[in-house]
């Protein structure tokens, strides 16, 4: 069995096992098809927790120097290291930040992203289309990238075509976009009371007035919309339907279809943020902008589903607001990279972004057992594949208070404060990312802390 030698090395554990793993390679140990020990093997030997070698096992794969194979085990690079990119290990690390176990960034599992990723990248440099990613490319997109941005769409808008594709350099991007192209400064931009914190920076920065609607366990409330309707002249509404931010909340298809109904009868733009669509309950769901066609404009993007870096978002809209979005991309970023745009729909067309979705459903399920084990008895809000919970503390807690000694014992999570569209006061419930943990144990640790402080009376604190 391979035994790392690490007397030489003075960094992070798995650091050094993963050093040493490159070494070993390096001078002939081991060799290409090699057999590496299995995590609980390695683990018992060095004395660690089997987290310390997966870790390592994880940095290795990151590098190039191994792939693993389900129910075999991990095996050295049947493809020579030299011929993969291999990024430069730190020598330092910043130990007080990497305490830190971060459950504040909604963001994918990333532990399998970069095998996919890599031959993705391998498969761009020698694509015939590569040149293609190295031009200017026209308003709206290269026509070969609205295309497959298309095909993603079509998962959820199934007669989507591609002259209706706007690209945008990330979601966010494109909320701007939206929000820039089809409302005015000073105009009332309608969202949930409780909202993804970018759409509340997004409207003020863009001096547009945000108005939170009170919300259920389905998202907004059709009654509520239509009372602020009455009172005011909403130019748009931003709604997140499917696994809302941070409540989770899905729509139901009657919900959805009232939504549309409003935006007909007063008047107003849908801008219909599905980021998060792939991870719907029940697929037969309509996207929200589906009941309002001709004045709804459909968002997604592949930073949640692929990989955060991969930053192509993609508006999908009705023809006779076209122009107006793909001049304020112009206006905004001239156009998104199209060495990016060639990548995604390389990983669109190869229906690698199947896969990864499938994976990452998959992950999100078992660490929402996870959570819902952790935090029986408590109030939970989320769904069986979301990636998020949202939890409501009890009394005397607040969100702030808990957020900072959380903070203090090395668990980020955000506060309920963070996400009010209107600012109304102190909040008892804190947003709990799942998927940022490099792996199930680490994940069930921190959840195992933050369950041990909610047992804590935060008075004795002050």
């Amino acid at each position: 069995m391979w035994v790392p030698q690490l007397s030489e090395f003075s960094q992070p554990m798995y650091l050094s096992i993963a050093d040493a793993l490159a070494r070993d390679i390096s001078n002939g140990v081991l060799s290409q098809g090699d057999r590496l020990p299995t995590l609980r093997e390695l683990a018992t030997t060095l004395k660690v927790t089997p987290g310390t070698i997966s870790r390592a096992y994880s940095e290795a794969h990151r590098r190039g120097l191994v792939h693993g194979e389900v129910g075999r085990g991990t095996y050295v690079q049947s493809q020579a290291p030299s011929e993969l990119p291999v990024s430069p290990v730190p020598t330092t690390l910043n130990l007080g930040q990497s305490q830190l176990l971060d459950l504040s960034i909604i963001k994918p599992y990333s532990e399998t992203l970069e095998y996919w990723l890599r031959d993705a990248l391998i498969g761009l440099a020698k694509s015939t289309d590569f040149a293609r990613a190295l031009d200017y490319a026209p308003d709206g997109g290269h026509p070969a990238h609205r295309e497959a941005g298309a095909q993603f769409l079509r998962q959820w808008l199934p007669d989507a075509q591609w002259q209706q594709v706007v690209i945008t350099a990330g979601a966010q991007h494109g909320l701007m976009v939206a929000m820039s192209a089809l409302t005015n400064a000073g105009d009332l931009v309608l969202c949930e009371e409780l909202c993804y914190p970018g759409i509340i920076s997004l409207a003020h920065g863009l001096e547009r007035r945000l108005g939170g609607v009170a919300m259920d366990d389905e998202g907004i409330i059709p009654e509520a919309l239509r009372e602020l309707c009455l009172r005011e002249k909403p130019a748009m509404l931003v709604c997140v339907a499917t696994c809302q931010n941070p409540t989770a909340a899905i729509m139901s298809q009657q919900r959805r279809a009232q939504i549309a109904a409003l935006a007909e009868e007063f008047d107003f733009i849908i801008l219909d943020d599905d980021i998060y669509g792939f991870l719907a309950t029940d697929p037969s769901i309509k996207p929200l902008s589906a009941f309002a066609p001709e004045r709804s404009v459909y968002l997604t993007s592949l930073s949640k589903s692929v990989m955060p870096a991969l930053r192509i978002g993609y508006l999908y809209s009705p023809p006779k607001l076209l122009s107006r979005l793909t001049s304020m991309v112009r206006s905004s970023v001239w156009m998104p990279s199209p060495l990016t745009a060639q990548l995604a729909s390389n990983v669109i067309t190869e229906g690698l972004d199947k896969k990864l979705i499938r994976i990452q459903r998959n992950e999100a399920a078992a660490r929402q057992a996870i959570a819902r084990e952790i935090f029986a008895g408590f109030e939970l809000k989320t769904q069986p594949y979301a990636y998020h919970v949202w939890l409501t503390l009890p009394e005397p807690w607040t969100s702030d208070e808990f957020t900072m000694l959380a903070r203090a014992n090395g668990v980020l999570v955000l506060s309920g404060t963070q996400f009010q569209a209107e600012r109304s006061g102190m909040t008892r419930s804190v947003r709990l990312v799942l998927m940022s943990p490099t792996s199930q144990d680490e994940l069930r640790f921190a959840l195992t802390k933050l369950a041990s402080l909610i047992d804590t009376d935060p008075r004795r604190f002050y």
